[in-house]
């Protein structure tokens, strides 16, 4: 279990620009459960994924993953239990090193130094993983990842994060940068990837789209203004559509309408 308990940061604490990004931030995630979580910019949900892989540092509260406390440990340290894929395709993989090179040190991020060793069984192995892609990847295995289209980076990117059996799996507006028909081929892959795991991984996914957050996963939490304002899952969820969420923010988070409209995505 990912148990997170008054989590708070602030950005230039104790200056005239302070902000508060966080504030109080509670959430407990079980293990098997997807987590689609959404919020208007500046909620606080892409810092709640950095805290939770050790980009950031937070000012009070707890973050404990099976057990343990983890929020006081190195990025480099929840590295061996945290996978991640961002936004922007050209982040998490190094582009001037070989499909194959990319996908070693993911296989091998929890053992100390970069060497590959890369032998005959382990490209295999790789060419067998990539072909699950369907995008041709296995047979490009020795191709620059900056050669890849974004939907290919993405497609790897995800690859990389789940591969390595990580307990928990990190989405920030992971098909944001891609086209339409790119982002639903890697949010399937994602499910698919997910589901391999047979409820054994832990997956929070940022996303602004609400319809998506709705389809996805089996739980969706909705923040505003660094505070979880609203956790819904099981059959109530199933219950509610687009407009009704938009209704929840309006009345939780005290917002207008056109302030919903102008922040976030509802198709």
């Amino acid at each position: 279990m990912l148990i997170i308990k008054g989590l708070t940061k602030y950005f230039a604490k104790n200056s005239p620009h302070e902000t508060l990004a966080l504030d109080n931030f509670n959430l407990r995630v079980g293990k098997g459960d997807f987590v689609t979580i959404i919020g208007s910019n500046g909620a606080g949900k892409s810092t709640l994924l950095n805290l939770i892989a050790g980009t950031l540092q937070q000012d009070k509260g707890e973050i404990r993953l099976s057990g343990e406390m983890i929020n006081n440990q190195p990025e480099y340290q929840r590295a061996r239990w945290i996978g991640r894929v961002f936004q922007n395709p050209l982040l998490g993989t190094a582009p001037y090193m070989a499909v194959e090179e990319n996908l070693s040190l993911s296989l091998k991020r929890e053992k100390r130094g970069l060497r590959l060793g890369i032998n005959e069984n382990l490209r295999n192995f790789f060419r067998e993983k990539l072909s699950e892609l369907n995008l041709g990847l296995e047979d490009n295995i020795s191709k620059k990842v900056g050669l890849l289209s974004g939907g290919q980076r993405q497609a790897m990117t995800m690859l990389m994060a789940t591969m390595f059996k990580p307990k928990v799996l990190l989405l920030d507006e992971h098909t944001a940068a891609l086209d339409p028909e790119s982002s639903k081929k890697i949010l399937k892959l994602t499910q698919d990837l997910v589901m391999e795991r047979q409820g054994d991984l832990i997956t929070l996914m940022v996303t602004h789209n609400m319809k998506q957050a709705l389809e996805v996963g089996n739980r969706t939490v909705m923040m505003d203004r660094g505070r979880n304002i609203f956790d819904i899952q099981g059959e109530e969820r199933e219950k509610i559509n687009v407009d009704d969420l938009v209704r929840q923010f309006s009345i939780l988070g005290n917002r207008k309408d056109k302030y919903i409209e102008d922040r976030m995505v509802l198709i």
